[in-house]
Parts: C-alpha cells; sequence; structure tokens
C-alpha cells in the first residue's frame, strides 16, 4: 500500500497515530449530513467541527478537506487509492467496507487489538466476559502497574478505597485545562449559527465556549495538567458528586480521546510515571489506569463482539419514551435537585462526569423503564464525547440493565439514600431521601421500590438483588409507593 495511499481520516480519528508515516497524505470530510440525521448537542457539533478544521489547517497541502453534503460528494473529488482505519460504528464501517478502491485497516485508538480481545474472549459464554478479566489480562500483556508478575501494590483493583463521599469543603484542587478559542472557533460558530437559523439543522443544548481539546497540542496541555494537578486527588472521591464542583478531579480527558487527539497509552504512561516519582497515590493511579485500559477498551470491544443488534436488547421490557422535559434538557422544569443539576450540566457543558450519568441520569431512567435504544441515542447526542460505540453498551448494558447482565451482575438502581450519601444535593431539596409516599417523597426512593416490585421476579433470581426483592415485599406501603409514583406519569419530578 506504502506512504502514497491516501489515508481518509473520520473526525474521531484525527491523532498522528492514524497515520503511517508523517507525511502520508490524507482526505478529511466534513459533511453536513451526518449533523442533519440527528439533533446534537451544539457543543458537540462546535467541538467536532473545530477539532477537523484545526487538523486540515495543520496538514495544509498534506490533506484534502472536503466540505460537502455528503461523505459521497467527497469521495467523487479524489482520485486513486485510499486506505481508512476501521471506523468506530456498524453503520460507517458496513459504508466503507462496501466502497470500492478503500481499503479498511484494522482499529487504531485503543490498547487491545481485536486479535487479542478475540483470543480473550474464545470459549468464555456472554455471562462470562467479566470486566474484571480483562483488566488484568491488560496491565499483564501491556505491563502496566506491574512488578514482574505480580500488581503493584499486591493488589488489581483498588476500587474499595476510591467511594468516600465528598469532602463537604470540596477537593480543594486547580480547575481543568481549558482552551482559548481562535478564529477557526469563530468560524465554526459563524457556520453553526446561519445553518440552525436557515432551518438546515437543528440542536439541544446551549451553545458555550469550547471547553475541551480540539488539538493535538491542546490536547497534550490538558493531559499535562491533569496528571499535575487533579490526578493526585483522583483516587478517593471519584464516585462523589458535589453541586459546587461540577467536575471534582476527573480528567476531562474523554472527549480527546474520542477524537483521537489522544493515543490512550500515553495517558496510561503518565499516569504510572506520576506514582513511580512519587506524585500521586497509587489507588488514584490505578483507578485512572482502569479506566482506560480496562473500561475503555472492553466497551470498545464488546461493541463489536454483541453486535448491531445488541442495541435492541430489552430484558427488563422498558419501553417508557424518553418524557419531553428530559429530552430536551429542561432542567428548569425540575424540583428534584439531583437531577435538576445534572439535566442542566449536560444542557450548559454537553458534559457530566460517570457517577453522574450513571446514578443520578441513568438510574432515573431505569426506575421509570426508559427505552433503553432512545436512551442510549440521547447520549450519544447529548455528550460531547458521546459516540455509538461509547453509548451502547455503556447504556444498554452498564447503565438500563437491558442485556440481562451481560456488562454488569447487577442493575444500578439506588434510592435517595444512595445520593444522600455520595452528594450535597438533598439537604436542600425540597425532596427528603427516606420518605417513600407523600409531597415530600424522594423520587429516587419512590422509584427504587416501585422498579424492584416491577422487576421482582427477575431480582429475586439475581444473588446480588434477592435481599432487596426481600426487603421490598416486607414494605407494608408497597402498593402505595406504586400508586405514588404511578401518578407521577411522565411528569418532571
Amino acid at each position: 500500500m506504502g506512504k502514497a495511499t491516501r489515508r481518509w481520516l473520520f473526525a474521531d480519528q484525527l491523532g498522528d497515530h492514524f497515520l503511517d508515516s508523517p507525511d502520508q497524505p490524507v482526505l478529511l470530510v466534513e459533511a453536513r449530513s451526518v449533523l442533519r440525521r440527528r439533533r446534537f448537542h451544539r457543543q458537540k457539533a462546535h467541538l467536532v467541527l473545530s477539532a477537523l478544521r484545526h487538523r486540515a489547517a495543520e496538514l495544509g497541502d498534506q490533506a484534502v478537506f472536503a466540505r460537502t453534503r455528503t461523505y459521497g460528494e467527497a469521495l467523487d473529488r479524489v482520485k486513486g487509492e485510499l486506505s481508512v482505519c476501521q471506523p468506530t460504528s456498524h453503520a460507517a464501517l458496513a459504508f466503507v467496507s462496501g466502497l470500492e478502491g478503500v481499503a479498511v485497516l484494522p482499529a487504531r485508538g485503543f490498547t487491545t487489538s481485536q486479535e487479542d480481545f478475540a483470543a480473550w474472549a474464545a470459549g468464555r459464554g456472554r455471562h462470562r466476559l467479566l470486566m474484571e478479566d480483562f483488566y488484568r489480562e491488560a496491565r499483564r500483556r501491556l505491563d502496566v502497574l506491574m512488578e514482574g508478575d505480580e500488581p503493584v501494590g499486591g493488589r488489581w483493583n483498588f476500587d474499595a478505597d476510591n467511594r468516600e463521599p465528598p469532602p463537604p469543603r470540596g477537593l480543594g484542587i486547580p480547575a481543568p485545562w481549558c482552551p482559548e478559542e481562535d478564529e477557526i472557533d469563530a468560524e465554526v460558530r459563524r457556520d453553526l449559527d446561519r445553518w440552525e437559523r436557515d432551518g438546515e439543522v437543528s440542536f439541544v443544548g446551549r451553545d458555550a465556549p469550547r471547553a475541551f481539546p480540539a488539538t493535538r497540542g491542546e490536547a497534550a496541555e490538558a493531559l499535562a495538567h491533569f496528571v499535575a494537578h487533579r490526578l493526585p486527588a483522583f483516587g478517593p472521591h471519584q464516585d462523589a458528586m458535589l453541586s459546587g464542583d461540577r467536575v471534582m478531579a476527573h480528567s476531562m480527558l474523554s472527549p480527546a480521546l474520542n477524537l483521537g487527539l489522544l493515543d490512550p497509552m500515553e495517558c496510561v504512561r503518565a499516569a504510572e510515571t506520576a506514582y513511580r516519582r512519587g506524585r500521586a497515590p497509587l489507588a488514584g493511579v490505578e483507578g485512572y489506569v482502569r479506566q482506560l485500559i480496562g473500561w475503555r477498551d472492553y466497551i470498545w470491544h464488546l461493541y463489536w463482539h454483541l453486535g448491531p443488534d445488541y442495541r435492541d436488547e430489552n430484558l427488563l421490557a422498558a419501553h417508557t419514551p424518553l418524557p419531553r422535559w428530559f429530552a430536551e434538557l429542561d432542567a428548569d422544569a425540575v424540583e428534584a435537585r439531583c437531577l435538576s443539576w445534572a439535566l442542566a450540566q449536560v444542557r450548559d457543558h454537553g458534559f457530566t462526569h460517570h457517577i453522574v450519568r450513571l446514578m443520578v441520569l441513568g438510574n432515573y431512567a431505569l426506575q421509570r423503564g426508559f427505552d433503553p435504544r432512545q436512551l442510549s441515542d440521547w447520549f450519544h447526542r447529548c455528550f460531547v464525547d458521546g459516540y455509538d460505540w461509547v453509548m451502547t453498551p455503556n447504556v444498554v448494558g452498564m447503565s438500563q440493565h437491558a442485556d440481562g447482565g451481560v456488562l454488569a451482575t447487577k442493575p444500578y438502581a439506588a434510592s435517595g439514600a444512595y445520593i444522600n450519601r455520595m452528594s450535597d444535593f438533598c439537604g436542600e431539596c425540597r425532596y427528603r431521601p427516606n420518605r417513600r409516599t407523600g409531597d415530600d417523597a424522594c423520587p429516587y426512593t419512590t422509584g427504587y421500590w416501585s422498579f424492584i416490585a416491577r422487576n421482582a421476579d427477575r431480582m429475586a433470581a439475581n444473588p446480588r438483588m434477592a435481599r432487596s426483592v426481600y426487603g421490598m415485599r416486607k414494605l407494608a406501603d408497597i402498593d402505595e409507593v406504586r400508586e405514588h409514583e404511578a401518578a407521577r406519569g411522565d411528569a418532571p419530578p
């Protein structure tokens, strides 16, 4: 194939590690049809177009930059053979695989190859594809946080040390790295404004200054800032939430990773080096490493391993359409403080950290039986780091338990007591986390027991949920709880 073959880079393949040589000719395509197909968050559209246009400006004459209505129109402008690294969605892979003169190469941007994953998964049934097993094998193979054949510190997983509630006065660490917009961002904003004004596209969420890296240089700065200033505090409170600190010590690097501006192994090695030099504690570094070579790669490979029909799994028979207030990010319509805050974060930033996604937004949806495919699409569109491969397994499997336990051995359903323990939301909320009925009953507490009752037969067969079913059956007011929840319907809580 050689250096002369032009490399087609999708907008989530923007790093140098997607090229075979620094001078390889490149094709970049900005196809407006992508924005027409879905109502993306305004800030997500801005970030992707900004990153794509910045990459085109960096490459200069090395790249053909086609700004067209469709990908097909762009391909008509290019002469000669093309190569492309495997795209990140089933639909995109099917599209490029059907094109003459386009060679599809193995995926890049992940730490485990598809061949290595296939070897690991061989002989394991769907319910034995355990992330912890995958993670340990990856640690050994990649020699990350290892001393010979044993994990550093004598433990593979420090998750038990990383579940502390939030400190009352906050973490006291520097704010995340933030970019300065430039003329390319101004051009993107003018174009998005015009397209929306002309009715060509429509967005959810609010516009705001770009908050995430759009270039390789910016991404490297953001990584260095995180490792130096935030990684040391990341571990203990990574599952905590604070109303006055929307990002805690999280890296905020997932958008850059998912655009291909960072190679995950450089993030891993930077964190590992910080530990070995005594600049960050092992528990936090291990937790961060697990997110990268464990969870991120695991989700990527399950997306392909489980196939395109996985998005339609719905073993809890959850068919409730997303209410308009939820779908449109109408935080002001919601009185429950944690949920209102979470929706406002998505509306204003296109981002929340993982525990808000799982235990506030996802938990509420799970309790009410929101359709998992609709919910997955909502997360895909509304989050700046959301892609089909990211959100389909995370939402269908992890968050909504629609796969019956392939990704997670229990549903991530919790009452208001969990949110009260892990956040500061409940103190000033009109609802009380310990109340199941009445005007001040917490929607999460009412919703939790209603969810258990609705799925009691299935949950009773799950060893990790049987105790909750037993507790539900001892509640004298469970019928009243379910009536209270039913009376709310799809109205905002």
